[in-house]
């Protein structure tokens, strides 16, 4: 039966088996997950306890102690676990999550905040999707420019300083950039050290989106430095095997310009390496954001993780890691799916 779907609509076969594959992945990394935040030390009622104690702590008195001990004996803490949901296995938590969130459609409400997961994950998705997508989108026009631009000019000075650079930045550890070029906006003042305006976005449409750019502009240079080496690289490499191909000494053997051998042709070609590497330079921005978050206060999902994490807010973890595994799962299969459409010579499923 699978053959024959197989053999009759290979393509439709293809998106299906890789959509299923991305939740059994998912599937698989929620489990994993949550045996992580498992094997952690403590949990959160131990956190609430350290804090009590330390509050308890610093009056100083008998009175203070003897109520911080009794809030937190044993049977309270106990009762508190089976309140959060905490006090069984992991992976029981985890079925039960998993059930509430396909059956119900419900992610819980954060331990800390007490405030509904989906609200707070909602209120940060736009500024990660949005500062990533810009990252993506510059990263991938620069590349596309400077990679055709300089296969055409091989072997000059030109070329060998610009890719040194290239190398350079794309070597170079992101963390760092990051911290450099902070502490450059906060010697100089010619950027601010955030990367949000304190203002929201209701009181002043236009202000704020300019406002938004001045913020964001070295979080989103370091990126674009970070990444546009690498996919530069991979399409300058594309384009020259591609003129060094007999199709192309062909087409100049018949009078073809330059230029239609160069955008109409070789150009063409360069496609597949790119949508095969941008899954991973959207999976690479997205796990280079959860520092960028951090490091510039930026009001996203990464950071958002970062907190949940110390807190120990499972969750709020599983429910923010989820999210950024399926937009990375997803990028993967779309690029998949492109690939097997602008492609004729890719058969996916079908017998040769």
């Amino acid at each position: 039966m699978l053959n024959k779907i197989k053999r009759k609509a290979p393509l439709a076969y293809f998106i299906v088996s890789r959509i299923i594959t991305m939740f059994v992945l998912l599937f698989l990394l929620g489990f994993a997950l949550f045996g992580l935040m498992e094997l952690a030390p403590g949990d959160i009622v131990d956190q609430m306890m350290a804090q009590q104690i330390m509050v308890a702590g610093q009056g100083e008195t008998s009175a203070n102690r003897a109520g911080a001990d009794n809030a937190f004996s044993e049977k309270k803490l106990a009762k508190t676990r089976a309140e959060f949901g905490i006090d069984k296995p992991f992976y029981i938590q985890y079925f039960k999550w998993l059930k509430r969130v396909v059956v119900d459609h419900d992610l819980g409400v954060s331990l800390i905040s007490r405030a509904p997961v989906s609200f707070l994950l909602s209120s940060r998705i736009g500024n990660s999707l949005l500062l990533n997508l810009i990252s993506l989108v510059l990263i991938t026009i620069f590349s596309f420019l400077l990679g055709v631009y300089f296969s055409s000019k091989a072997g000059t000075r030109l070329d060998v300083g610009v890719t040194f650079f290239a190398l350079f930045f794309h070597a170079f550890p992101g963390i760092l950039l990051l911290i450099l070029f902070q502490l450059i906006a906060s010697v100089t003042g010619l950027f601010p050290v955030t990367a949000y305006p304190d203002f929201p976005f209701s009181e002043a449409p236009v202000k704020f989106t300019f406002s938004y750019m001045h913020h964001i502009f070295l979080p989103l240079f370091c990126s674009f430095l970070g990444g546009v080496g690498g996919t530069m690289r991979t399409i300058r490499a594309t384009m020259l095997d591609q003129l060094g191909m007999p199709y192309v000494f062909a087409l100049r053997a018949r009078g073809i310009s330059e230029r239609r051998v160069y955008l109409n042709h070789a150009f063409r070609n360069t496609l597949n390496p790119y949508i095969t590497g941008s899954a991973n330079l959207l999976a690479s921005l997205f796990s280079g954001s959860l520092i960028m978050e951090i490091i510039f206060a930026y009001p996203g999902v990464g950071r958002l993780t970062y907190e949940a994490v110390l807190q120990h807010d499972i969750n709020l973890v599983l429910a923010n890691s989820m999210f950024i595994s399926f937009l990375v799962l997803l990028g993967m299969v779309i690029s998949d799916i492109l690939l097997a459409v602008v492609d004729p010579r890719i058969r996916y499923g079908a017998e040769k």
